[in-house]
């Protein structure tokens, strides 16, 4: 509050309205690359024939390697 109240005081502050969306935006980018990324790793298992334990642990290690 006492921040807040400098802050009116002084004029100094400034609000940023465009911040809240362009954190949506970044964050809708990043869902989509994710969900793109899972896509891609479930066809690669899809053609090397995995299913069970095995897929679900290609699949793991494939987001692993686009995350980083």
């Amino acid at each position: 509050m006492l921040a807040l109240s400098m802050c009116v005081l002084s004029s100094a502050c400034v609000l940023d309205a465009s911040h809240p969306a362009a954190a949506a935006t970044t964050a809708a980018a990043a869902k989509a690359s994710a969900s793109a990324k899972s896509t891609e790793c479930s066809k690669e298992a899809d053609a090397k024939g995995l299913q069970g334990k095995p897929r679900k642990k290609f699949r793991e290690d494939c987001l692993k390697e686009g995350s980083q």
